[in-house]
């Protein structure tokens, strides 16, 4: 009868044959055999085939405190969520820097980052985004992490939802369910709310699933009888149908609201007032240069997406030109298409704008992207024939390297910052080279009878000079032809 040794003394031999490092390996893989003949002269560790296959971790993400004084103070976390990246191409700091970016929208949503991961791919995997090996690694991850969510950097199909979900068994959401998520939160005015609702359910259209859908709901055939009984509508059929019914309620309301958007923006021109609108990304000042600018006590905080609804202000140049000024929704690297739909009628402002405050951050790691993202959107919504001044906001906490390059490549730019006011009275001074002038100069002897005439020169001109003379006011300005037909009959004669 053969013996057989025990486990404990084959632990005892591996002890022996194994140096210190080693002995958990060799335990591990039992068919792997080391020697110090041959192994032993190998500079460092042999795993570069499978750290180039591996998920990649991403340090510094994790956003989960330690110290009890920061939990107390904190928002409240809803959910912990696990990050996973697709790097196709680009650098690897270009993935990082997006998957540091989808991070952000995490926390502003109210999620507690633990870990990220990226993985190198040519293109996302079809059935699982990141392949089926790679979403069971995830799935590790997950377990160790204590995670009840996962939040993939892109758009996923319907079909890798439901199959990565069934590997990883937690939720698992998109880049798109995240940023409609938080626009969700911080959408206030009724506009705001119906676009949002609008976007999501473009977005859930395609995704319905439930244990209803093979269930039938409805009989079919009519009143029923003998050979009429069929299977009916399917309980997923009877939700796309309200869905579609909604969506249609949800864009009758929007187009009411665009008219009433509409008429205000009608008065504007009509009163020949000049309109400046401020676009960039999101949490690159937009809010806090339309305060610095026009007092206008908007929320300003730093988090993405802190403020939708547009909000128009009046605003004077230092000539004493009256102009209105728009802050609009912030964009974002790959601003999901639903959200642009939903949101034209907001960013119709943009397009119906004079001239453009296009506000990038001087402090990002890579500006170069936030600009080419949001002039992305505003080639969207047909506003590429609009005057842009791009304002490189946060000069006080930017490289003085970066801001140099930046103001070098973009010739129509000047840099400030919004929170101690450098560059603004300069940033006043172009607006007012740039704005459109009014096309009729003349001069007008204006009795004191006839005051009105004089405000509106104010108000919708460009005063060149003022003189109060015994007959009356003596103008010299710069107006629309509407105005000058009305100033006409006090010109003088020498004039």
């Amino acid at each position: 009868m053969t013996s057989s040794s025990s486990p404990s003394q084959d632990t005892k031999r591996l002890a022996h044959a194994y140096p210190e490092g080693l002995r958990a390996d060799a335990l591990m893989e039992e068919d792997v055999a080391w020697s110090h003949e041959i192994d032993g002269e190998r500079d460092g560790d042999q795993f570069d085939r499978s750290e180039r296959a591996a998920l990649r971790r991403v340090v510094g993400l994790s956003t989960e405190l330690e110290d009890v004084t920061e939990v107390e103070y904190r928002q409240l976390r809803l959910e912990r969520v696990v990050l996973v990246g697709v790097w196709t191409t680009g650098t690897a700091q270009d993935a990082d820097n997006s998957l540091a970016e989808l991070a952000a929208l995490a926390e502003t949503a109210g999620a507690l980052v633990l870990d990220g991961v990226i993985q190198r791919r040519d293109k996302p995997d079809a059935a699982t985004y990141i392949g089926s090996g790679k979403a069971a690694e995830l799935r590790d991850v997950v377990l160790e992490t204590g995670a009840d969510t996962v939040i993939c950097d892109g758009e996923l199909s319907p079909g890798q939802l439901i199959q990565l979900e069934d590997v990883v068994k937690v939720k698992v959401i998109d880049r798109t369910a995240l940023i409609l998520d938080i626009f969700a939160q911080h959408a206030k005015s009724r506009e705001g709310k119906a676009q949002v609702a609008l976007a999501q359910m473009q977005y859930m259209l395609p995704r319905l699933r439930g244990w209803g859908q093979s269930l039938s709901r409805q009989m079919g055939g009519g009143r029923g009888g003998l050979a009429t009984r069929g299977p009916g509508e399917t309980k997923i059929e009877t939700d796309r149908r309200r869905i579609r019914e909604k969506m249609a309620k949800m864009r009758r309301e929007i187009a009411e609201m665009k008219t009433g958007r509409e008429v205000k923006r009608q008065e504007r021109r009509r009163n020949k007032v000049p309109s400046v609108a401020i676009a960039g990304y999101t949490n690159a000042g937009k809010s806090s240069l339309l305060n610095r600018l026009t007092g206008a006590g908007v929320l300003v905080e730093n988090a993405l997406f802190a403020t939708l609804d547009p909000t128009v202000r009046r605003a004077e140049t230092p000539g004493g030109r009256l102009y209105t000024l728009a802050d609009t929704v912030g964009f974002v690297r790959h601003l999901p298409h639903h959200l642009v739909e939903a949101f034209r009628s907001t960013m119709e402002e943009v397009g119906d704008s004079d001239l453009i405050l296009h506000v990038v951050d001087g402090s990002h790691p890579n500006p170069e992207e936030q600009l080419a993202a949001v002039r992305e959107v505003i080639r969207d919504v047909g506003a590429t024939g609009v005057p842009e001044i791009v304002v490189i906001n946060k000069a006080d906490a930017a490289d003085p390297l970066v801001l140099q390059r930046l103001l070098r490549v973009e010739k129509r730019s000047i840099a400030v910052s919004a929170r101690t006011g450098q560059g603004i009275a300069e940033l006043l001074a172009r607006i007012d080279d740039e704005l459109p002038r009014p096309a009729v100069e003349i001069v007008a002897l204006v009795p004191y009878t006839h005051g009105k005439l004089v405000a509106r020169a104010h108000a919708e001109g460009e005063v060149l000079s003022e003189e109060h003379t015994a007959e009356g006011t003596l103008l010299k300005v710069r107006v629309h032809e509407e105005l000058a037909a009305d100033l006409a009959p006090y010109t003088p004669v020498s004039a």
